[in-house]
């Protein structure tokens, strides 16, 4: 069970990242979480967190935006304290289609907050993690996609490019921080079933797929936050710049 450690969790009011937040509070971390919109959501997950007996907060913000960005770090500054781990969850798919069809704003949209986002994310906790900044050290660990190996041909191919990119930052950034006491590491979670499908127009997509999945189904966001807690954990000390695949086989 950790200390004084302060979590902070993007996009984490619902879905994987919710579950994630959840878990890390029975492990003993006081965490911030940040939303997109749903306030209603967050703040349930602020509520089972305190009753964990752990400190919580819900900031709002647009990970595609450095001017939100910054006032989540600052609200956690302020709240919580000085950031120890970050769980670098925020992300969003778009609308399917081809890339001939695509929308440049949607296109815009998704690198903004998988790629631009989370690197200034992670450049943020950087700050305040990293020995070498006077910090803790700790742990970043980076929620990928199985989408950035397999494609998404026919639908979504920029976002598995905006997935693929964050998969090259995560081992460039595990090697240039571990010095500073910050592991670093990743997990690409496969089909998982959270409303992210719906909210990307295919609510039935995990349900449509499962077949492809040699384990013959999808993916809880429960299954991913205990990977992702592993990699925080001190058992997984000596991991660092591993991207770990959380899809059933696929």
């Amino acid at each position: 069970m950790p200390g004084n450690k302060i979590l902070l969790v993007t996009g984490a009011g619902r879905g994987i990242g919710a579950a994630i937040a959840r878990l890390a509070a029975k492990r003993g971390y006081d965490v911030a979480i940040n939303y997109a919109g749903n306030e209603a959501a967050a703040n349930a997950v602020v509520d089972d967190i305190k009753k964990e007996g752990r400190r919580a907060i819900a900031v709002k913000g647009n990970m595609g935006d450095p001017r939100d960005i910054a006032n989540l770090f600052e609200q956690v500054d302020k709240q919580l304290g000085r950031l120890t781990d970050l769980v670098n969850n925020a992300g969003i798919m778009g609308f399917p289609s081809r890339v001939d069809a695509l929308d440049p704003v949607k296109l815009k949209e998704v690198i903004d907050v998988n790629v631009t986002g989370a690197i200034l994310v992670a450049s943020e906790a950087i700050k305040r993690i990293s020995k070498k900044h006077g910090g803790p050290g700790g742990t970043i660990v980076n929620i990928g996609s199985m989408a950035a190996v397999l494609g998404m041909a026919g639908e979504y191919v920029w976002y598995a490019a905006s997935k693929g990119a964050m998969n090259s930052f995560n081992i460039g950034l595990a090697r240039e921080v571990i010095g500073e006491g910050i592991r670093v590491n990743a997990v690409s979670p496969g089909l998982i079933d959270t409303d992210i499908h719906a909210t990307a127009g295919q609510p039935d997509r995990a349900e449509r797929l499962k077949s492809v999945i040699p384990m013959g189904r999808f993916g809880q966001p429960d299954e991913v936050a205990q990977t992702v807690l592993y990699l925080m954990s001190d058992e997984a000390s000596y991991v660092v710049g591993a991207n770990v695949s959380i899809s059933g086989g696929r």
